[in-house]
Parts: structure tokens; C-alpha cells; sequence
């Protein structure tokens, strides 16, 4: 017989993302969101990236109280991050210049499945374009409910807070870019 991890060599982790969960038969919430901003890949990165005080004004579910790095190098990270009581332990990827993967290592609400991954495309002119797609696999009883609650109504409010995330990272990269010049 065959084990999820198995599968998830044979297929691909991305494929195995959308697939049932074998062990609840509830569908993983998968969420995909595209934006255009004037802010490079660089910049992206770098806000996508700053675990220090503050976080919270570019991302609104990373509060400062939740904020812990674990250990960072100069192209990945180990950072548990959260709010409102809910947390997860993200283990963050930014080896590919175009491409930030968040995977999930541990939480009190989200499995092992879950994660976040932020593609930057350099558009031709000199905007890029931001391609988050982002898993929600509840490892519990809690998870499972919000994972539900999150598919069925809370989209629309996971896109706000994207838009306002990719919003604060130009203005950030604009407000550096004026203090250069």
C-alpha cells in the first residue's frame, strides 16, 4: 500500500495539495490570487521577508506577540508567525529569485500540507506580477472547521489582506526608492 508521501514524490507536492485529505475526506482549502506592482522582485522579497517589529503593518496575520525566528540564513528561514490564536511554524524559501515558498512545519491549526507560494514575474514593463497560492489543510478538529469556514466565505477577506499585503510592499519600496534619491 501506498503512503501519502509516496504519492506526494510520485505526483508532486503541488498536485497532492488539491487532492482529498485520505484521512478526513475533506478537500484541502486552496486559495489562488494574482496581483500587478511596481515593487521588483527584490523588493517583494525583501518585505515578504522582514521578520522584524512592525511585520504586522505588511502582513495583518503576522502580529509582533506571535513573532519568532527560529534560526535565518541568507535565503531561507525558520519563523513562527500568527494572531488572533492561531499560529504556525513556517519554514521560508527564497532561493529562486522569483519564487518564495512558505511551508508549514508545524501549527496548533494547520497540517504539514499547508503552506504558502508566492511566484514574482517580471513584467516587461518593469511592473511584476505576484501569483500567490496559498494551502489550508486543518490537522485537527479546529483547522478542519476554519479550513471550511475559509473555503466557503472567507476568500474574499484572504484577497483584502493579500491586496493590502502587496499594497504595503509598494509603498515600502516606494518610500525607500524616495529616500535614496
Amino acid at each position: 500500500m501506498s503512503t501519502d508521501s509516496d504519492l506526494e514524490r510520485s505526483l508532486g507536492r503541488r498536485i497532492v495539495e488539491t487532492l482529498p485529505d485520505t484521512q478526513t475526506g475533506a478537500a484541502m482549502a486552496t486559495f489562488h490570487f494574482k496581483q500587478t506592482t511596481t515593487a521588483t522582485p527584490e523588493q517583494f522579497i525583501a518585505g515578504l521577508t522582514d521578520f522584524g517589529p512592525g511585520r504586522a503593518k505588511l502582513f495583518p496575520n503576522s502580529a509582533d506577540d506571535y513573532m519568532k525566528v527560529h534560526d535565518q540564513g541568507p535565503t531561507e528561514a525558520d519563523v513562527t508567525e500568527g494572531s488572533s490564536g492561531i499560529w504556525e511554524r513556517l519554514h521560508y524559501d527564497w532561493s529562486d529569485p522569483n519564487r518564495v515558498v512558505l511551508t508549514t512545519t508545524d501549527s496548533n491549526t494547520w497540517s504539514n500540507a499547508s503552506g504558502h507560494t508566492y511566484t514574482l514575474t517580471p513584467q516587461p514593463d518593469g511592473k511584476t506580477e505576484v501569483d500567490l497560492v496559498t494551502v489550508r489543510d486543518g490537522k485537527n478538529f479546529k483547522g478542519r472547521l476554519l479550513g471550511l469556514v475559509i473555503g466557503a466565505v472567507g476568500k474574499g477577506k484572504l484577497k483584502k489582506a493579500f491586496e493590502a499585503s502587496v499594497a504595503a510592499i509598494e509603498a515600502r519600496g516606494s518610500d525607500s526608492g524616495a529616500a535614496q534619491t
